[in-house]
C-alpha cells in the first residue's frame, strides 16, 4: 500500500489503458462499414469478424486489444480507487489539499469519464441488439456524465477559489504544465456530452447533449488560456521541471477531445438544426487540430530528449507517476489522425477507402499507437 506515497496522478494509469482501448476500436469505427448508424455495433462487427478476410483479421486483433485494455483500464481504476482511499486519511493528502498538487485531484473525474466512454465501446461493440435500445441508454450517459462533470466542478472551484482568496499560488514550482489537468478533464467531460448530442434520434437529448458539450467547453478554453500563458511564462523562466516534462504534451489529447466535440456538435447541428456540415470545413479544421498537436508533440519530444527524461524515468528503474503522462497523448494523437484521415481527406475524395494511400497516411498513426502501447506495458511492468 502506498498510503502517503500515493499521488491522484497515479489515476493517469487507468486513463491510459482506458485510451488505448478506445484507440483500438477506431480501425472498427472507421474500416467496417456502418451505413444508417454513426459508429460501428456488433450487428457490423460479427459479420466482418467472420468472413474471412484482411478485415476480419484487423478486427479480431482490434477486439482483442479493445478487451484487453478495458480489463486494465477497470482493473487499474479499482486499484487506484482503494490508494486514494487510503491516502485520504494521510498527513500528505491534508498537504496536498492546501498546494498547488490539488489540482490533480481532476485525474479522478477525468479518468471516471473515461470509464463511461470504454463501457460505451464494450456495450455497441459486445451486446448484439443493443443500438435498438441506445435512446434509453443517451440519457443514462448523460447522467453519468452529468455527475462527473459535478465532480470536477465541485473539485476545481474549491480549488481555484482557495487560490483566489489566499493567493497562495506557487509560481515558483509551475515549471511545467500539469496545471492544464483540469482542463483535460473538462474536455473529456465535454467530448462525452458530445456523443448523445451528435447521435440522438431526439431533438431534446439532442440540445441537452450539445449544450452540456459547449458549456464544458467553453470552461475548458477559458482555463486554456489563463493557464497555458501562466505555465509557459515560468517555464520560460525557469526552464522545465524534468520530472513533470512529459506535461508539454498534455496540449494533444485536450485537442482532441475539444476536436471531437466540434466535429460531433457539427454533427448534431446537421441532423436537427438544419445547419448543414460542409466537408471541406472539416478539412481545413482536422488539419488545423492536427499541425497543433504535431508541432506540440515535436516540441515535447525535443525537450524530454535533450534534458534526459526517457533515460531517466522510462528505460531506468526510477519511478514517476507523470510518467503515465506520456501514454494520452500518443492515444490522442492516434485518434485525431484516423478523425483526420476519414472526415479530412476521405469524406472529401482526398483518399479512398481501403487503397495503398489510405494505409500509407495511416501509417504515422499506427507507428504512433505502437510505441504507447510499448510505453505502457513498460511503465506497468515497472509501477505494478
Amino acid at each position: 500500500m502506498l498510503r502517503e506515497k500515493f499521488t491522484p496522478i497515479c489515476f493517469l494509469s487507468s486513463l491510459g489503458a482506458g485510451g488505448l482501448s478506445i484507440s483500438f476500436f477506431m480501425y472498427l469505427m472507421f474500416m467496417i462499414p456502418h451505413k444508417g448508424i454513426p459508429m460501428t455495433t456488433f450487428e457490423f462487427f460479427y459479420p466482418a469478424l467472420v468472413k474471412g478476410d484482411w478485415l476480419s483479421f484487423v478486427s479480431a486483433l482490434s477486439a482483442i486489444a479493445i478487451l484487453v485494455f478495458a480489463y486494465f483500464h477497470f482493473t487499474l481504476l479499482v486499484w487506484n480507487i482503494k490508494q486514494f482511499n487510503l491516502y485520504k486519511k494521510t498527513p500528505a493528502y491534508t498537504q496536498m489539499r492546501s498546494s498547488n498538487a490539488e489540482v490533480t485531484l481532476m485525474a479522478i473525474p477525468l479518468t471516471l469519464s473515461m470509464s463511461i466512454n470504454v463501457c460505451f465501446v464494450l456495450g455497441a461493440l459486445f451486446v448484439p441488439k443493443l443500438w435498438s435500445v441506445v435512446e434509453y441508454l443517451f440519457p443514462l450517459a448523460i447522467m453519468g456524465f452529468g455527475i462527473a462533470g459535478y465532480y470536477a466542478l465541485q473539485l476545481f472551484i474549491r480549488y481555484f477559489s482557495r487560490l483566489i482568496i489566499k493567493g497562495d499560488f506557487d509560481f515558483a514550482s509551475n515549471n511545467n504544465l500539469s496545471q492544464m489537468i483540469s482542463i483535460f478533464t473538462f474536455s473529456m467531460i465535454a467530448v462525452g456530452f458530445a456523443a448523445p448530442g451528435a447521435m440522438s434520434q431526439y431533438l431534446a437529448v439532442n440540445a441537452i447533449g450539445i449544450f452540456a458539450a459547449i458549456f464544458f467547453s467553453m470552461i475548458a478554453l477559458l482555463l486554456l488560456f489563463i493557464k497555458l500563458i501562466f505555465g509557459f511564462n515560468t517555464i520560460l523562466k525557469q526552464g522545465i521541471s524534468k520530472e513533470a516534462s512529459p506535461t508539454l504534451w498534455i496540449m494533444i489529447p485536450i485537442l482532441t477531445l475539444l476536436g471531437i466535440t466540434y466535429i460531433r456538435i457539427s454533427f448534431g447541428l446537421d441532423h436537427h438544426f438544419d445547419q448543414k456540415l460542409v466537408s471541406s470545413s472539416l478539412f481545413t479544421f482536422t488539419s488545423a487540430i492536427l499541425s497543433l498537436e504535431v508541432i506540440f508533440g515535436i516540441i515535447g519530444y525535443k525537450v524530454m530528449k535533450e534534458i534526459g527524461y526517457f533515460e531517466e524515468f522510462v528505460e531506468s528503474e526510477n519511478r514517476s507517476p507523470v510518467s503515465f503522462a506520456l501514454i494520452c497523448p500518443g492515444v490522442a494523437l492516434m485518434v485525431f489522425g484516423m478523425f483526420f484521415i476519414h472526415f479530412g481527406l476521405h469524406a472529401n475524395g482526398v483518399v479512398e477507402k481501403n487503397s495503398l494511400v489510405y494505409f500509407i497516411v495511416m501509417l504515422p498513426f499506427v507507428f504512433i499507437q505502437y510505441k504507447t502501447v510499448r510505453y505502457f506495458f513498460k511503465l506497468k511492468k515497472k509501477f505494478f
